[in-house]
């Protein structure tokens, strides 16, 4: 039978020893994410993964804030975050390093996140509001556009949810 493990026996990282930590070369950028919930879940996540960075973009809360924070449990601490007034300035800026950039959408010619391989070049992923999803400028200006396929009657799964799904994916170690 299985025990639970306590915390003290998972041997995580300390907020220094992440700080110090070899990242995975991806960026998540929050294109006008309202909900703090969404942003406190992204950067718990983020922190889940090793992600290099979270970009704020538009309208998207920043911390240090209590409601992200309710979410994060102390993430805002340890992964690197930005600002930037527009999520296209923010994919201007990761282009300039020679990041590749993909919208997380659903769109025509989109390519399924079970179907997608990264030859190992540095990501952007763009998740975008809760409502509208990823503006359509924002999408046009993309390397491409992946989906994750869903199979029931609703239109799209919750961003926080949306991000572990596709860093997962994309992270996994190939079988």
């Amino acid at each position: 039978m299985s025990q639970k493990l306590k915390n003290e026996e998972l041997n995580r990282l300390s907020v220094n020893e992440f700080k110090a930590a070899q990242k995975q070369p991806v960026v998540i950028i929050l294109d006008n994410v309202r909900s703090l919930n969404n942003v406190g879940s992204a950067f718990r996540t983020a922190d889940a993964f090793l992600i290099e960075e979270i970009i704020l973009c538009g309208v998207t809360g920043t911390p240090p804030n209590k409601e992200i924070e309710k979410t994060a449990l102390g993430a805002t601490s340890s992964v690197r975050w930005t600002h930037f007034k527009s999520t296209l300035e923010a994919i201007d800026y990761l282009k300039l390093k020679n990041y590749k950039c993909y919208a997380v959408e659903q769109a025509t010619k989109s390519i399924a996140l079970n179907e997608f391989k990264n030859s190992g070049e540095q990501l952007a992923l763009v998740f975008g509001n809760e409502v509208y999803g990823v503006e359509q400028e924002v999408i046009d200006t993309c390397a491409g556009v992946i989906e994750i396929p869903q199979l029931g009657t609703k239109h799209s799964l919750n961003i926080s949810v949306s991000i572990g799904i596709v860093l997962w994916e994309i992270l996994k170690p190939s079988r």
